[in-house]
């Protein structure tokens, strides 16, 4: 279908005297996930990995994406005339940089303007226009023109997250937010980030698969708040409960009050790297002042109060229980045969749904059997699904919405008998896994500082993986969440503070053949040990309770630091599950974790 998408898209690129066309994998809120009616470039391309945006022009057609998705992408653009472009291997161009190759002086690129972030709207005007390549925004979406059948806005209702779980009354935060506001001379703050949203008025919804959002913009003032929203899903109840801190307005309401702020030119704040092109057009054209600075909200959401850290404590030890019941479980299926990818990660959830305040899955699971494991975002279909047999390598990663927390794990399990290759290169990502864990570091540390850590035992092999090591996780908000980040990409120039929660998760991918990776979630906190009047000293502390396999680990590879944390580690895994479990899957527990 993608090869008759892309022709009907040049007709229409024609009509509107276009020489390109640009579809980015995202929203109007920036999103990494979105509602299945903004999947533009996964119904126009048949690519549905989470990350990529395909340019089309009058002869050529590619999509971008990164080494997460390259081996998806290579399998789902097949048979069809669209081109794969790996970012960030060497000789590959950006797509201005593409752009500038084929088009010429005085041609014009169309995109949504919703669909771009403002900062990176200006960086593409600005490269584009060194050769007189004009950017034009087209409010009228083409891809939603050829989509027939077109999915409706989600309906699920808005509900409150108690202040039980959340530690702090939307009151409270809508305050701390006009504070910084009246610092920065703002007198209008508006918010995009259906996350930052979520948080702000302590609302949550299902529009969204694995983010508990509502669809919604907000705009905040010293006096009041608005929240915008579809009104049919907020009860009276919501509506009453919410009413001394927000008026509710329709979704599509938001132009027509954001451009009666703007009439007044007021000086209004908006995050540039996440608010559209859209939006600071009509703030512009009002002539407002426009402050841009990145929200406030961002780092309120990511330094997590006691009550969000205590959730966080008490959901992952509910979640290692249905890992270890999944674990035991998939020791005695396998060998009888029968057990797939797809039912294998349906049993994790049925597990994960036994569990209290559960509400769903954070991501979709990414479980794979041997060469399906190196894909690193791989999806299994039914096209795809194989049988977990001896002898191989299988890598779950998976996780759930808790009422009172969000988690995210991966384990690599050994089917059979492991290879002396697997076991050294499992035993180098465990080792990476757990130089960082234990790392002690001065405060104003950034993630980017420490990502070498995870990567120093796989480097002394000439071996790497693509992703980034860590990543933010939001307190039953988005399982990936900023600004905080430990890679080479991802939360650069942001510090590390006490409060916020990251990933660990090191992986070593064999094309073809298999992928391991090893994720748990860590807290930072004040190391008491090495901090001094001179200097502060942070640590790390992990939420996830769950075995790492011991038939993967080729101890002689390990220091005695780390095989000492590891046996602790394990006892402390057995410590606080065993209460939770009883008969074989304690007994599976007590041997999976036996010193090393």
């Amino acid at each position: 279908m993608s090869n008759e998408h892309v022709s009907a898209l040049r007709k229409l690129m024609k009509k509107h005297k276009l020489n390109a066309y640009l579809i980015p994998s995202t929203d109007p809120h920036q999103s990494e996930y979105v509602p299945e009616l903004w999947q533009r470039r996964s119904w126009f391309s048949g690519f549905n990995g989470s990350a990529g945006d395909v340019l089309v022009t009058e002869t050529k057609a590619g999509l971008w994406t990164d080494s997460r998705y390259f081996l998806q992408a290579e399998e789902q653009l097949q048979e069809t005339d669209i081109s794969l472009f790996k970012i960030g291997v060497p000789g590959t161009p950006s797509i201005t940089e593409f752009i500038k190759s084929e088009l010429k002086s005085g041609h014009t690129v169309g995109v949504d303007p919703q669909l771009l972030a403002y900062s990176e709207a200006k960086e593409m005007e600005k490269e584009l226009a060194s050769k007189n390549i004009i950017l034009d925004y087209v409010e009228e979406n083409l891809v939603d023109q050829l989509w027939h059948n077109r999915p409706t806005l989600p309906m699920d209702p808005v509900y409150l997250w108690d202040e039980t779980y959340a530690g702090e009354s939307a009151a409270s935060k809508l305050k701390r937010i006009c504070e910084q506001m009246t610092a920065e001379g703002a007198e209008v703050h508006v918010l995009t980030m259906l996350d930052a949203i979520a948080w702000t008025f302590n609302i949550r919804s299902n529009d969204v698969d694995y983010n508990p959002v509502a669809i919604a913009y907000a705009i905040i003032t010293p006096e009041k708040a608005e929240l915008f929203v579809d009104k049919a899903k907020v009860s009276k109840k919501i509506k009453k409960e919410l009413k001394p801190i927000v008026k509710i307005y329709d979704y599509g309401d938001f132009k027509k009050r954001l451009n009666k702020y703007a009439k007044r030119k007021t000086k209004i704040w908006l995050d540039h790297t996440s608010v559209n092109q859209w939006i600071v057009s009509l703030v512009n054209k009002k002539k407002s002042t426009v402050i841009f600075k990145e929200s406030p909200v961002t780092l309120f959401k990511a330094i997590k109060n006691e009550t969000e850290l205590e959730g966080f404590r008490n959901c992952h030890i509910r979640d290692g229980v249905a890992m270890v019941k999944f674990l035991h479980w998939l020791e005695q299926a396998v060998p009888k045969g029968g057990v797939t990818e797809i039912s294998a990660s349906d049993k994790l959830e049925t597990y994960r749904k036994e569990v209290d305040l559960f509400k769903g899955l954070s991501f979709e699971s990414i479980s794979g059997f041997n060469e399906h494991g190196a894909i690193v975002h791989y999806t299994s279909s039914p096209e795809t699904d194989v049988e977990l047999k001896e002898d191989g390598i299988y890598l779950i990663d998976s996780g759930g919405q808790y009422l009172d927390g969000t988690t995210d794990i991966t384990r690599t399990i050994a089917i059979g008998k492991p290879s002396e290759e697997q076991r050294d290169r499992f035993t180098r990502v465990l080792k990476g896994h757990l130089q960082l864990t234990m790392v002690s570091f001065p405060r104003g540390t950034q993630g980017i500082q420490l990502d070498t850590l995870a990567r120093k035992p796989l480097w002394e092999l000439g071996l790497n993986y693509g992703h980034g090591t860590g990543h933010g996780v939001g307190a039953f908000l988005s399982v990936h969440e900023g600004p905080q980040g430990i890679s080479y990409y991802r939360g650069i120039g942001v510090p590390l503070e006490v409060g916020m929660v990251c990933s660990n998760e090191p992986g070593y991918y064999k094309t073809g053949e298999y992928g391991m990776r090893i994720e748990t979630l860590i807290q930072v906190v004040k190391d008491e040990a090495h901090s001094s009047e001179d200097f502060e000293f942070l640590k790390f502390e992990t939420f996830t309770m769950c075995p790492v396999d011991r038939n993967l680990i080729k101890k002689e590879l390990l220091s005695a630091e780390e095989l000492d944390y590891l046996n602790n580690y394990h006892q402390q895994v057995y410590e606080t599950l065993s209460p939770f479990l009883a008969g074989v899957e304690l007994s599976w527990l007590k041997k999976a974790t036996n010193p090393i």
